[in-house]
């Protein structure tokens, strides 16, 4: 959800730094946990006192799953309610269904009936809150907008079905209304072979309105033409695609859904997002669908709220109802038929549109009873003080293991920033299981050092524990920024970086210092974040040239303007500005990284941090990334211990085909130096020349020989 706070990201790393060294002498103290514990608590000796609270969670999900499944025997099986439930063709005909518990009556509406209420059109109640309609062929067609007119006691109102596969705004009175979309030939997929490649996981962070350089909103078709190909050649593996689900309120983001079934029309057509993820997996893209269960828009005309005149159908009927801090309605996760829902979602969107995982949106609002607002996180027992929703961790475990059961190769990632432990561990083990957590934190710190830090400030051995503080068990998404940082209210690092001289000094032939230095550390920033990863890396649309300004959808504040809901594609594609530096820079590392099978798997080896020169280096295979991040000082000679060997420069923020100066020579190769006092380590003096402001890669070519 954009906008959300992770101060407490960075509050968790007093408790849940846990590297194989940590483990080793924490576990000598301790009794060994007993063999029945799950994986997660033998893992983690720190996680035995709360032993008994995981293992109960875990029991469980596995509780709720016998439940759910009793009468079917998988949750595959179980998570079928969009076959059942809404629109369908049937051999003579059609049938409609609709689960509204509240309802006096159901009457479907729509251009078959002229928009009035006919007995013909009526539902009829056949047990457990489900309503049904059998119809003719020819009682309903293609195309043919509806709705339901639902009746309870004291009311009646206009509804959008709750498991709508399509639904669309009339241009001239905005409203919305589902529409008959049961083609008579099926989309033929041609990506049945498809396997998304995660070793390591490169995201490209979309929103396809926003993707297009003209002032509208974009189509699915226009991104498959335009940036598809884009993205191919920038080396990234995956797509995350937002607002998908339809949502009435563009301005959004896609973050008030309003149909949890329905891909969003105002970018075409169902076939066409299928197209596009065709198109995407015959370049070898995978494609990350971001959902949102966490809660849904208020809108009754729309969506759920109130579909079938009560307050407590899906969501809470209490006080816990509205969320407090995103108006909207919170999902009621202790009801079957919420989690019958919800589940069935995720299974929809893999079997119908090919999506190869999720990022799941606001899992910390599910989390917690109090939405984690306000809350520091700062010790393992705020993660089991009474204030997590069981029913919200029993529903993500059990939706985890159902795409992992649909799809075996499926990716989830979870955006979260409260750090609870397990989150990302696997079911089996004890975890809620999410592949991947986005590193909150991250984004945080860089924002927080451009904010509040002279560049004289920056120190190494700060950057370095931020980006690798994590839990051994669990693997992560880190990110530079991605669209919460974009948007409007806020700023982009390069918008930090530079500023107003963005718009007079982007010129080649213009050297201006502050483009200079703002240019020289976006390269950097973006450069140790890639190459620290344990799991995947994400980049925001357009953020990797440097994309100007920010998001701001068509508002009433803003006259609605789509002048700054687009990318201005046309600023790198231009051979005399900078941006196109940028890329090619984001292109190199991207490259460089990808070219390294399992990079992300590789030990992240120190070699060396000095907080007063302001260097940085670590080794990964057979990789060295130094970093210079002294605004002043160059050093020449520079002695960094390494493996000794020959090493040659892979990559160089200073090579002027990226916007540097050209002052590191990549042609000379680096013979490391022995000495006495370091031979016993086996390590050497690895000496190079360290312009300011800037960061190398050097590969180990060759073991230097043994005497």
């Amino acid at each position: 959800m954009a906008k959300k706070s992770s101060e407490a990201d960075a509050s968790k790393k007093k408790v849940v730094k846990k590297t194989a060294t940590v483990k080793k002498s924490v576990t000598a103290k301790k009794a060994k946990p007993a063999k029945a514990a799950l994986a997660i608590v033998r893992n983690d000796p720190w996680l035995e006192p709360f032993a008994e609270a995981i293992e109960g969670r875990h029991a469980d999900a596995l509780r709720k799953e016998a439940e759910l499944t009793s009468a079917c025997g998988s949750l595959v099986d179980f998570a079928n309610a969009h076959k059942y439930f809404g629109l369908h063709r049937t051999a003579d005909g059609w049938v409609f269904r609709e689960w509204a518990p509240n309802a006096t009556a159901i009457t479907l509406v729509g251009d078959f009936s002229n928009w009035k209420e006919e007995i013909k059109y009526s539902l009829q109640p056949v047990g457990n809150g489900v309503w049904e309609i059998n119809l003719g062929p020819n009682d309903v067609h293609q195309g043919d907008l509806y709705k339901m007119i639902v009746h309870w006691n004291g009311g009646l109102g206009e509804r959008i079905p709750a498991y709508a596969n399509r639904v669309v705004q009339d241009e001239n009175t905005h409203i919305f209304s589902a529409q008959v979309w049961e083609p008579a030939t099926q989309y033929e997929w041609k990506d049945k072979a498809f396997k998304p490649d995660t070793k390591p996981l490169l995201i490209y962070e979309c929103h396809i309105g926003m993707a297009q350089e003209k002032e509208g909103v974009g189509t699915y078709a226009e991104f498959r033409e335009k940036v598809l190909p884009r993205i191919a050649v920038d080396g990234y593996n995956a797509i995350q695609i937002m607002a998908i689900q339809e949502h009435p309120y563009y301005g959004s983001f896609g973050y008030h859904v309003s149909n949890f079934y329905a891909p969003s029309s105002r970018f075409g057509t169902p076939e066409e997002l299928k197209e596009l993820i065709d198109a995407a997996h015959e370049l070898g893209i995978a494609v990350i669908m971001d959902i949102v269960h966490s809660h849904a828009v208020k809108n009754e005309l729309e969506g759920l709220g109130r579909l079938d005149g009560s307050y407590d159908q899906y969501f809470y009927g209490d006080g816990r109802r509205e969320h407090p801090a995103w108006d909207s309605l919170c999902f009621d996760y202790g009801k079957n038929e919420v989690i019958h829902f919800l589940l069935s979602n995720c299974k929809y969107w893999l079997d119908e549109f090919h999506f190869d995982g999720f990022r799941f949106d606001g899992v910390t609002s599910m989390l917690y009873y109090n939405h984690g607002l306000g809350q520091a996180f700062g010790g393992y027992e705020d993660y089991y003080n009474g204030g997590q929703d069981t029913n919200a961790i029993t529903y993500l475990t059990l939706a985890n293991k159902l795409i992992h059961m649909v799809n075996p190769h499926a990716i989830t990632i979870a955006e979260e920033m409260s750090g609870m432990p397990g989150l990302a561990t696997p079911v089996a083990d004890g975890g809620i299981g999410f592949d991947y957590r986005m590193a909150m934190g991250i984004p945080d710190y860089w924002i927080k050092t451009l904010k509040e830090k002279k560049d004289e400030d920056w120190h190494p051995t700060s950057i370095f524990w931020e980006l690798t503080n994590r839990r051994a068990d669990e693997k992560t998404i880190s990110y530079v920024e991605s669209h919460d940082q974009a948007l409007v209210g806020d700023k982009t690092v390069i918008f930090r970086l530079i500023d107003k001289e963005m718009y007079w000094h982007m010129m080649k032939d213009d050297d201006n210092m502050v483009v200079a230095r703002g240019m020289a550390l976006h390269k950097m920033i973006r450069l140790v974040t890639l190459a620290s990863i344990n799991g995947g890396y994400l980049n925001f649309m357009g953020n990797e040239f440097g994309h100007p300004e920010w998001i701001d959808f068509p508002r009433e504040g803003n006259g609605w303007s789509y002048k700054y809901a687009r990318r201005q594609w046309d600023l790198v594609d231009r051979e005399d500005l900078k941006y196109i530096y940028l890329q090619n820079f984001d292109n190199a590392m991207v490259h460089l990284v990808s070219g390294v099978f399992n990079f992300q798997a590789l030990p992240v080896q120190k070699l060396w941090e000095k907080d007063d020169d302001q260097v940085l280096a670590f080794m990964r295979g057979d990789l060295v990334f130094v970093f210079n991040f002294n605004p002043s000082k160059s050093f020449d000679g520079y002695g960094i211990l390494a493996p000794g060997g020959k090493y040659r420069t892979v990559l160089t923020t200073d090579n002027p085909a990226f916007g540097g100066y050209g002052n590191i020579d990549e042609k000379v190769e680096h013979l490391t130096i022995h000495d006495e006092l370091y031979s016993p380590a086996g390590v050497e003096w690895l000496k190079l020349y360290l312009p300011s402001r800037s960061a190398m890669v050097l590969k180990k070519v060759r073991e230097r020989k043994k005497k």
